[in-house]
C-alpha cells in the first residue's frame, strides 16, 4: 500500500513542496543572473514587504478583492447544489445507457480549455454575427455590445463556469451515492417514503461529510480565480474590468507592464496565507459541531 502512495509522494515532494523555497522571490526584487536561478536568488536586493504593496496599496485592490471573494462564494454554493442535484437526477434515470450518456455529455466541457471556451462565448456574444444579437433581431431589438456591457457579465461568468465544471464536480456526489446502502432505500419503501422522503432522509444526510468536505477544500481556493475564465471569456475587455477583474488578472496584467516576478509571487503567497488560515478556521468551525464531518 505504501508503493502504491509512493509516485503522488515524489510528485507532491517534487513540484509542491521544493517550489516554496522560491517563496522568498515575494519579499526580494528579483533580478535575473547569469549563474542561474539560485544565484538570482541570492544576489537579488531584499525589499521586505515592498511586492505586497503592488496589491494593497493600489486604488484597484478593493475591486480586485471583492470580485475574487464574490464570484467564488457563488460558484461554491451554486456549484454544491446544482452538482448534488445532478447526481441525485443521474442516479434516478433507470434507462442506464441514457444515464451514462447524459454523463459524457456534462462531463466533457470540464476538458474543453477556456481559450476554445471564449471562442464559443464569442460566437454568441459577438456584434456583427452573435446568436444572441441575431435572436434580437428577430424581435425588432437593436444588437447589443456585450463586450462593453459589464452589468451583464457577472451573470454570464457564473453560468460559464457552472456549465464547464458542474459535471466533473457532480461525478464526485454520484459515486458516492452509487457506494450507499441500496437497504436503506427498501425499507423507505416499505414504510411508504416517496423518492423526495429518500432524498431528504438517506440521500442527502449521508452526503453532508462529503459535501462539507468539499466545501472545506473549495474555500481554501476562495482568494484564487481561474485566469482563463475571467481573461480569455471576457476577451480582456477593459471596459469590462469592474466586474472582470481578479487577484490572477491583476497581476498578471501587472506582470506583462513591469516584468516584476517578485510581485506575483507576492500575490501568490498571500493567496495561499489566506487560503490556508480559511481552511484552518473553516475545520474548526465544522468541528465545533461535527467532528465527523471535518477534515482533520
Amino acid at each position: 500500500m505504501l508503493l502504491m502512495v509512493l509516485p503522488g509522494a515524489i510528485w507532491f515532494i517534487l513540484f509542491s513542496y521544493l517550489p516554496m523555497v522560491g517563496t522568498i522571490i515575494a519579499f526580494k526584487q528579483y533580478r535575473y543572473h547569469r549563474d542561474g536561478f539560485w544565484a538570482s536568488i541570492m544576489n537579488s536586493q531584499w525589499i521586505g514587504f515592498d511586492n505586497f504593496k503592488f496589491l494593497f496599496l493600489t486604488n484597484d485592490a478593493y475591486i480586485i478583492t471583492r470580485n475574487t471573494v464574490l464570484y467564488n462564494l457563488v460558484f461554491i454554493v451554486a456549484g454544491l447544489v446544482l452538482a448534488v442535484g445532478m447526481a441525485i437526477v443521474l442516479v434516478e434515470i433507470t434507462n442506464k445507457r441514457l444515464s451514462k450518456i447524459y454523463q459524457t455529455g456534462m462531463f466533457l466541457p470540464y476538458f474543453l480549455s477556456w481559450v476554445i471556451v471564449g471562442y464559443f462565448v464569442f460566437s454568441f456574444l459577438s456584434l456583427d454575427k452573435g446568436v444572441l444579437n441575431q435572436i434580437l433581431g428577430w424581435f425588432g431589438v437593436d444588437a447589443i455590445n456585450w463586450y462593453s456591457e459589464k452589468k451583464y457579465w457577472p451573470y454570464f461568468l457564473v453560468l460559464i463556469s457552472l456549465w464547464k465544471a458542474i459535471g466533473y464536480n457532480s461525478v464526485v456526489y454520484l459515486a458516492a451515492i452509487m457506494g450507499m446502502d441500496k437497504s436503506l432505500y427498501e425499507a423507505a419503501m416499505i414504510d411508504g417514503a416517496n423518492k423526495w422522503q429518500q432524498i431528504k432522509n438517506i440521500t442527502i444526510p449521508l452526503l453532508t461529510p462529503l459535501m462539507t468536505i468539499m466545501t472545506l477544500l473549495a474555500i481554501g481556493r476562495i482568494f484564487y480565480a481561474d485566469f482563463g475564465l475571467f481573461y480569455q471569456v471576457p476577451r480582456d475587455s477593459g471596459t469590462l474590468y469592474s466586474v472582470t477583474n481578479v487577484i490572477d488578472t491583476y497581476v498578471y496584467r501587472g506582470l506583462k507592464m513591469t516584468g516584476e516576478i517578485g510581485m506575483s509571487t507576492a500575490a501568490g503567497l498571500y493567496q495561499s496565507v489566506v487560503g490556508f488560515v480559511l481552511v484552518i478556521t473553516s475545520n474548526y468551525i465544522v468541528r465545533k459541531f461535527n467532528k465527523d464531518n471535518a477534515l482533520f
